[in-house]
């Protein structure tokens, strides 16, 4: 098989990247770099079953000759992170929402099935104990930024199912809840290896609000495997699957975890979001992830633990400041 991964130098598209052409297959990644980064797939470089093409989802004609000369596609691009989100509104708007348009449009031309990846910031304000796929979607204003990215998603969802039902392309949407590990970086709001780096450093780390909100995290070589294991499977097109562990934890619990097991000397700062972000922002309390469906269609569940995600961000985090 031949892939086109959207996104593919990122930190989700390039361990996807490596997972795909260690069992064998061909992979093309498309990214522009904005967010993603090229010594993630450097490794790569003179693979002749890798290529990579530089270049922006938004540029119609380059979708459309990477998609024609793929089997199928993994549609990770995406303006992501809360902090980008707010800094960059209209950039992440035209890139979530016109760049999959594009994307999808493509698939559809050349029959090409889609894998769409979604996120948990779907459910938006919904506090349930375990979300679901069908769960409601609660919202904020829609003239707070904070729920753009929420907004943008939820169309992109909408348009990958309106493709399957209306016109037969094979598609399938995951929404992934806090994907953690090597090769992520704190500079967009992703608060476990922001924490790991201050803690590393013997920094104060920084807790937005007052730290009860609680988060799950999941660990990107679980992750990977259940992306995999969902695109193979003809049982999940035209389906919505959850990914993420369910495992959860305060985010004031998550820094105290960090300086212990780093034996840091790090002291914890908390900043309100108005501070941190733009006045009158809103964030989550909880989400926590349902994820029977992927269990019941593909036999997925979370191995990695908390502290494994924290072993090796540390680990990696390490290695390039060497």
């Amino acid at each position: 098989m031949r892939y086109l991964i959207t996104g593919g130098a990122g930190f989700i598209g390039s361990h996807l990247a490596d997972a795909l052409l260690a069992r064998g297959d061909e992979v093309i990644v498309l990214d522009d770099l904005s967010t993603g980064r090229h010594d993630n797939i450097l490794t790569h470089s003179g693979n002749p079953k890798f290529e990579f093409v530089l270049g922006s989802i938004l540029n119609a004609d380059l979708v459309d000759d990477v998609v024609g000369r793929v089997d199928e596609v993994f549609h990770l691009a995406a303006a992501v992170g809360v902090n980008l989100i707010v800094e960059r509104p209209l950039e992440s708007l035209a890139t979530n929402i016109r760049g999959s348009e594009v994307v999808l449009e493509k698939a559809h031309k050349h029959g090409r099935p889609i894998l769409v990846t979604s996120t948990s910031e779907i459910y938006g304000k919904n506090t349930s104990d375990s979300l679901g796929e069908e769960d409601d979607r609660i919202l904020g204003s829609p003239l707070k930024t904070r729920w753009s990215y929420s907004e943008a998603k939820a169309i992109e969802e909408v348009l990958a199912y309106t493709y399957w039902k209306n016109k037969g392309l094979p598609t399938r949407i995951v929404r992934l809840f806090n994907t953690v590990g090597p090769r992520q970086v704190g500079h967009y709001g992703m608060v476990v290896p922001r924490f790991i780096d201050s803690a590393l450093k013997g920094q104060p780390i920084t807790v937005y609000g007052d730290g009860t909100q609680t988060r799950c995290f999941g660990h990107i070589s679980d992750i990977v495997v259940g992306l995999i294991a969902i695109a193979d499977s003809p049982k999940t097109i035209g389906q919505a699957i959850n990914l993420g562990n369910t495992f959860e934890i305060s985010i004031l619990d998550l820094a105290k975890l960090i300086i212990k097991e780093l034996e840091s000397k790090s002291e914890i700062v908390f900043v309100p979001y108005d501070q941190a972000y733009e006045a009158g922002f809103e964030d989550m309390e909880r989400r926590v992830p349902n994820v029977d469906k992927a269990k019941k269609f593909v036999q997925w569940e979370p191995t990695k633990t908390l502290k494994n995600i924290i072993d090796d961000v540390s680990a990696d985090l390490i290695s390039r400041i060497k």
